[in-house]
């Protein structure tokens, strides 16, 4: 995985803070500390930031062409104070366009100022200027809000944000004798961090965030708050985390919108002709994918097919290695054609679809069946996908120890119209057989699961005021590392399901039970895949953080408004999210702007984990009814059931001593509606979610 962002450090223009020990011990002999970001760039180092200094020379174009991120620390004339002693403290005005022609182009910049700015000789003030932003003449004091009962140590405030969570994980910050900032009037700009209405100046800007052009720029109003004598106040380290991230998700951002280039088949004939013959053949085809001749000619159909079967031998020189399938899968088309067209049987032809034998990143694989697509056409039509494997090398890594031989990521490369739709899965089980099939693996489009988490969740953050800590905002702009979040956490989920305590056959799919006992199963393996993310971080995997945030804005934001209220079991998992994360105070909702408090977020996911495994795991000594009851009450005790519901009306309503599927019966089709907040989040994403039919990346 590439690092985040590489971070420029200004050495070359007279700064009172050197990153090198050694030359920072020369500055202040007695407190090397004083004048020293080496711890600054260590926790960069060690958040995933590449680092690195500017020692020498001007800044240009060329100087500035590897960096995304530049950092220009306070600098002085000499008079002043101890400096590096290189180069001069003014930018040249060539320098000044460089720096403005970075930052417009795509590039940060971070630019540490001071109280009293102008004494100390630099032209920072000209350059915030060209983002807006004024360096004032101050020193701020505020004798009720500060560190260690030095006023001019001030504990500034943090504004209540919609764009970015500045404050993420940190409870205070101390700046020491900052001075003030003000910004133009015209200007879109956060101002995140402020003195108190007790302080002088009252209220000034002491932080401000400015997006420009296509880069970012953030003025602080004091230095020492990153000195390695300082860093380690309060929470001032997370707080310059905070802002690197941010600054850093300049280029992510600048590219969230843009799509992948078009795939080889979406200009090649041979592809064409296949969808234009399958298209072709989809509306004459009944639900179980016959073609009755009293309402369709058969002649029509079988020229169609000749189609079909002409456009696979052209395309399988692309797939060499599929061969023995192109050979069976063109005996059972012909077999569908000799049979009168009847209910196709892709058996034969199944049993040699076999993915999981080429788990190798980029191999691609053509499939040509009848089948229905999971959430998309409920109908067994003649289907066509090729699809590209996604297997980079440290997802075969993963898999070794998280086994898993059935599970195939995949891409779409060209669909026919089964795809264009939610669906996201690829399982044998789909594809029209005689009988029951070896099922071998089970194929997931990480790239639409990772595109539509993006569309939805950006689209939430809008409606929901919801600021993002940095690498949320990384993850909802970044198709690839979304990508790679997705795989891992399937990864885990799909092998959550045939392990821990299960009071039943985990692939209870295959019985009838009330829906809310499938919400609870695939409830249970995100739970638990979302708690496994503390051992992988802790284990140094930097996708980790990047699932919590993944499992908890899809679960909230997409599955409980996607599909209908019928029986909606995905749904219903993210309600009793919801209403776990709000109970406990994880989760707040407050004129209509939705907020975490992420420790507790992180702390309450693991205790609702606990809890439904605890429900499992007391289940195996009950019946199944009593289980399905147990079930109930954990449910309805977070979720409210429907007021017309008979099974929240207890036990004693319900017909126990018949068979257990009149209890089914009884089960409403919405038997827990969604809440207020979910009212809302449908009422205004409704059609954000309908986009993402048939998205790719």
């Amino acid at each position: 995985m590439q690092k985040k962002a590489r971070i420029l450090i200004d050495q070359a223009h007279q700064q009172a803070w050197a990153v090198k020990p050694e030359v920072a011990a020369s500055l202040n002999a007695a407190n090397p500390a004083d004048a020293s970001y080496a711890k600054m760039a260590a926790a960069a180092e060690a958040a995933d930031f590449e680092v690195n200094l500017h020692e020498s020379g001007l800044f240009d174009a060329g100087s500035l062409s590897g960096a995304d991120v530049l950092v220009i620390p306070h600098a002085s004339s000499p008079e002043w104070e101890q400096t590096i002693g290189v180069g001069s403290a003014r930018f040249s005005s060539a320098e000044l366009d460089a720096i403005e022609a970075f930052v417009t182009g795509g590039g940060s910049l971070l630019l540490l100022a001071e109280t009293e700015q102008p004494k100390y000789g630099n032209n920072f003030a000209e350059l915030a200027a060209r983002f807006g932003v004024t360096i004032e003449n101050a020193t701020v004091q505020d004798p009720e809000n500060c560190h260690n009962e030095v006023p001019t140590w001030v504990k500034p405030a943090f504004a209540r944000l919609t764009e970015s969570d500045f404050a993420y994980k940190v409870d205070s910050v101390v700046l020491y004798r900052a001075g003030a900032l003000s910004v133009a009037p015209e200007l879109t700009a956060e101002v995140f961090l402020r003195s108190s209405e007790h302080a002088l100046p009252a209220e000034a800007a002491l932080g401000v965030a400015v997006k420009h052009g296509a880069g970012r720029v953030v003025v602080l109003s004091d230095s020492d708050i990153f000195g390695d004598d300082s860093i380690d106040d309060c929470e001032n380290q997370q707080l310059w985390l905070n802002i690197a991230g941010w600054l850093a998700n300049a280029k992510p951002a600048a590219l969230a919108g843009k799509s992948r280039e078009a795939t080889w088949a979406f200009s090649d004939a041979r592809w064409q002709k296949l969808a234009a013959a399958i298209e072709a053949l989809r509306p004459m085809q009944a639900k179980d994918g016959s073609i009755a001749s009293a309402d369709h000619d058969h002649a029509t159909a079988s020229s169609l097919l000749d189609e079909v079967l002409t456009s696979i031998d052209a395309l399988a020189p692309e797939f060499p290695h599929q061969s023995a399938y192109f050979d069976a899968v063109k005996i059972d088309l012909n077999n569908w054609r000799s049979g009168g067209f009847g209910v196709p049987d892709f058996y034969d032809s199944l049993e040699l679809f076999r993915p999981d034998k080429e788990r190798r990143n980029n191999v691609q694989h053509l499939a040509v069946f009848s089948m229905y697509t999971q959430n998309g056409n409920p109908n067994r039509n003649l289907e066509a996908v090729i699809t590209n494997t996604f297997w980079p090398d440290w997802l075969a890594d993963k898999e070794k120890k998280y086994n898993n031989p059935a599970f195939i990521p995949i891409e779409f490369v060209a669909f026919t119209a089964g795809y264009d739709t939610n669906s996201a899965v690829f399982f044998p089980e789909t594809v029209a057989t005689r009988s029951v099939a070896t099922y071998y693996w089970g194929g997931i489009f990480c790239d639409r699961e990772a595109a539509r988490f993006r569309r939805v969740s950006s689209a939430a953050k809008e409606l929901l005021y919801l600021p993002l800590p940095a690498d949320a905002e990384r993850l909802v702009c970044d198709q690839q590392l979304a990508q790679e979040t997705f795989v891992l956490w399937d990864l885990i989920h799909d092998r959550t399901h045939s392990r821990g305590d299960l009071p039943f056959d985990p692939f209870m799919i295959k019985q009838r039970m009330p829906f809310w006992m499938y919400a609870l199963e695939e409830l249970r393996c995100d739970l638990s895949t979302f708690r496994e993310t503390l051992v992988l971080e802790a284990d140094g995997d930097p996708r980790a953080k990047y699932m919590r945030y993944a499992i908890l804005f899809d679960r909230l934001f997409r599955f409980p408004i996607t599909g209908g209220r019928v029986r909606n079991y995905d749904g219903l998992g993210g309600q009793i999210i919801f209403a776990h994360l709000h109970k406990t105070g994880a989760l707040h909702w407050t004129d209509n702007r939705l907020a975490f408090d992420w420790d507790a977020v992180t702390r309450e996911v693991v205790v609702l984990c606990e809890q439904v495994e605890r429900l499992y795991h007391e289940g195996i000594n009950r019946s199944r009814l009593a289980q399905w009851i147990s079930a109930y009450e954990f449910v309805s005790g977070l979720v409210q059931p429907h007021p017309a519901s008979t099974w929240a009306k207890g036990v004693e309503h319900l017909p126990t001593d018949g068979e257990l599927k009149g209890l089914v019966n009884l089960v409403l089709d919405d038997e827990f509606p969604l809440n207020v907040f979910f009212e809302t989040l449908n009422r205004k994403l409704s059609g954000v979610i309908e986009s993402t039919r048939g998205i790719t990346a």
